[in-house]
């Protein structure tokens, strides 16, 4: 196991490459990892002993736990130099809603045996809440609006103690909508499809996104580059409002274009799910994520990125 004063140095020299732990490792987290393979060690926590093989045929070593049963993630301690946090709070059956008791768990694990050097946290847009349409930077204070936004605050606030108080370098991310062609419900294909009614022009927002595999190379960009502390808007350049992003979409696919409501009446005809979304109206400047971060989006705009498909 990796000593306190040098993680890497008291290992076999077979052994000192970085090990990234990559925690939530979905559709984003697998790209993070095909992107680092095989410069580092790559790890990954999963609670479905199913998804192992899965795994190893990405050269990515699977450590089973259970973000929701802390005494299984024991076993993480020491093990990473470097870790990758994308699991989202739980969404019921909590003692508290307005705390995500997952990252509590894992922070717990992390500190009882050597620190990572690093730690990036995929967090929302959503915990700004509503800007009626105004140019966001990271130094606007948060203002959830829903119980997920307001658990992804909790969860940002226990990383930036953690890096505070341990001295590792913490960085997180805030997350807009993610597409990608080849992400299951990754494009607005499927929705245009059903004839999903979009707000009129007058009630619409505007909605950020960022591509899957520009999503995945800003994490490891944080946590190479990141700096200590720190929060960035992980968004592509895109300026529009959602009712214009799926007339785009439509255009691109030779769809016919969703049908305009008025917000008065959208709530008959739309999931709450989606009302909560189109509640809230925010444009994040990205000139963070492209500065500090070093990152030259490959795409850059949602047109860009559908036209793969």
């Amino acid at each position: 196991m990796p000593s306190n004063q040098s993680p890497l140095g008291a290992l076999p020299s077979r052994f000192r490459r970085q090990r990234v732990l990559i925690i939530g490792c979905g559709d984003v987290g697998q790209r993070v990892a095909r992107l680092l393979a095989p410069r580092v060690n790559l790890l990954a926590l999963t609670s479905s002993p199913e998804r192992g093989p899965g795994l190893r045929a990405q050269n990515i070593t699977p450590l089973a736990g259970n973000l929701d049963q802390p005494a299984t993630l024991r076993r993480l301690a020491g093990l990473a130099t470097r870790v990758i946090h994308l699991a989202p709070p739980p969404g019921e059956n909590l003692p508290d809603w307005r705390c995500d008791p997952r990252t509590l768990a894992l922070l717990r694990a992390l500190r009882l045996r050597s620190l990572p050097q690093s730690l990036v946290y995929g967090s929302t847009s959503g915990v700004y809440g509503d800007c009626r349409g105004e140019w966001v930077k990271e130094t606007r204070p948060v203002n959830p609006h829903t119980p997920r936004a307001q658990r992804r605050v909790d969860a940002e606030q226990q990383i930036r103690f953690f890096g505070r108080s341990s001295g590792a370098r913490v960085h997180t991310l805030r997350i807009p909508g993610i597409y990608a062609p080849d992400r299951e419900g990754g494009t607005p294909r499927g929705r245009l499809l059903k004839g999903t009614p979009v707000l009129a022009r007058a009630d619409d927002v505007f909605t950020n996104h960022i591509h899957a595999d520009d999503l995945a190379r800003a994490c490891i960009a944080a946590m190479w580059r990141g700096k200590p502390q720190r929060t960035t808007n992980a968004s592509d350049d895109t300026r529009l409002k959602m009712g214009d992003y799926f007339d785009l979409a439509a255009d691109l696919y030779q769809l016919p274009r969703p049908q305009r409501v008025a917000r008065s009446t959208a709530q008959d005809e739309l999931p709450l799910m989606l009302l909560s979304f189109m509640s809230e109206s925010r444009r994040l400047d990205n000139t963070r994520l492209k500065q500090e971060l070093r990152l030259r989006l490959r795409y850059p705009t949602v047109e860009t990125g559908l036209r793969d498909c």
